[in-house]
């Protein structure tokens, strides 16, 4: 047996053990790391750990290290509540609201479950008061999150450009944000029309009622939040006693956040060193609020890029993505083996991990990039989104988290189907029409 198959069979296990297990994907990818780098390709152990990625670490610490003192702060609660406010009585607004805050937040560096924790209570609570169809309130806050997740500050776009600059391909952030943004934006439009918008659109209610249901947010935000970060979906939501009104602290993180995004896009600075400097900065400037913020950082998302990007060096030493990718431009068309990759992205995604599966199916796609038939944002768009799309499932943290907060006015079973058959739709469907939008236009 070829190298290349026992670093790709190797990789099914530890998919498989990460799925079924409640253990870490990334310590399994150190462990097959390790083991197919020293004793199948015969790697000295400094070789085996050179294929961390040093740039994405500090990435993923320093955008959630930020992330976390905005919690602390009660910014991202002040997000919220404004938002909410801002929707008056017009009910058909508050799935939007819902849909935009949480892109918001995964945009700003929140993990993209942390962000469906955060949310997802608040706007089911919001579906029981008024009556709003629970399965499109909760696909609005997954697609919101998948939606802002490729930002070029957010963690899934820190991995997706990060991997693509690896492979020699860079430009690539905004125009997979973009398509991301405007693939889930497109998937809650017809959710919208198809469980009951047009009817809430005739909807209204008191506005005071509206600004009153809105004063109760930062409290389910953290009723909710504690709940799931206690359940183990490590959410992280601050405990922090709330205040009244935009404080200085409120502004300074506002600031911090844009001057972040300025300064990485317009002045092309790492974004680690950025992000964790602005953290740094905020927390100097009120240390006793925010010194349990480095606690909050999402550790086992490190621990799990750090893992599979190490593993996905090793893959590339066993010559599996070249393998497979010259697999895939063999079958005659480069759209053809491009539509297959999506697939096998949006499947493996369904029941694991998308954050681990971005550093691996990213380099198989490099062989279709350079024989010239795909352009290189098009196939790293439509591999992102296809990868992460399917998160609606109910065997995703993003989907379980919408089903662990369904409103009472249904069922746990009923729910569950309700979300299980959008999820198979989405999976049978999503790639596809991901490729037959970014691919096969030959952009």
């Amino acid at each position: 047996m070829g190298p290349e198959w026992i670093a790709i069979i190797a990789l099914v296990a530890l998919f498989v053990a990460g799925t079924v297990l409640p253990i870490n994907m990334g310590a399994l990818a150190y462990v097959a790391a390790w083991f197919v780098g020293v004793f199948a390709l015969h790697m000295d152990e400094k070789e085996v750990l050179g294929g961390i990625s040093a740039d994405l670490v500090l990435t993923l610490i320093g955008v959630t290290y930020l992330f976390s003192i905005a919690k602390n702060n009660g910014t991202v609660d002040l997000i919220v509540s404004k938002a909410i406010q801002a929707v008056g009585g017009r009910v058909a607004l508050i799935p939007w609201v819902m849909f935009g805050v949480t892109a918001l937040l995964t945009a700003m560096g929140a993990a993209s479950p942390a962000a469906c924790a955060i949310i997802g209570p608040v706007a089911l609570g919001f579906a029981r008061r008024y009556q709003i169809n629970p399965l499109m309130m909760g696909m609005f806050v997954v697609h919101g999150a998948q939606g802002g997740g490729f930002s070029p500050i957010s963690i899934y776009g820190t991995i997706t450009n990060s991997v693509m600059s690896d492979v020699g391909y860079e430009g690539t952030e905004m125009a997979v944000f973009i398509a991301s943004l405007a693939v889930n934006t497109a998937m809650a439009v017809i959710l919208f029309l198809a469980l009951g918008g047009r009817q809430l659109m005739q909807q209204r209610v008191d506005p005071a009622e509206a600004s009153e249901a809105a004063d109760h947010v930062v409290d389910d935000l953290h009723t909710g939040g504690a709940s799931v970060t206690a359940s183990g979906q490590g959410a992280g939501v601050s405990t922090t006693t709330r205040g009244t009104g935009v404080r200085r602290d409120h502004v300074l993180t506002l600031v911090a956040f844009a001057a972040v995004a300025t300064t990485a896009l317009a002045f092309d600075m790492n974004i680690g060193f950025v992000s964790i400097t602005a953290a740094v900065v905020l927390a100097m400037l009120s240390p006793q609020q925010h010194k349990d913020a480095v606690k909050q950082i999402a550790w086992p998302t490190v621990l799990l890029v750090a893992g599979v990007s190490t593993y996905a060096t090793i893959l590339t030493e066993a010559g599996s993505p070249e393998y497979i990718g010259n697999w895939a431009a063999g079958l005659g068309i480069a759209a053809i083996g491009a539509l297959v990759l999506c697939y096998v992205g949006g499947i493996a995604s369904a029941f694991a991990s998308s954050t681990a599966l971005l550093p691996v199916i990213i380099p198989i796609a490099v062989p279709l990039i350079a024989g010239g038939g795909v352009s290189p944002w098009a196939m790293a768009a439509a591999l992102a989104v296809s990868s992460t799309i399917v998160d609606v499932s109910p065997f995703s943290t993003n989907g379980a988290l919408m089903l662990a907060n369904r409103p009472d006015t249904i069922s746990e079973q009923a729910y569950y189907k309700q979300i299980l058959n959008y999820a198979i739709i989405v999976t049978l469907v999503g790639p596809l029409l991901v490729w037959g939008i970014l691919v096969l236009p030959g952009w």
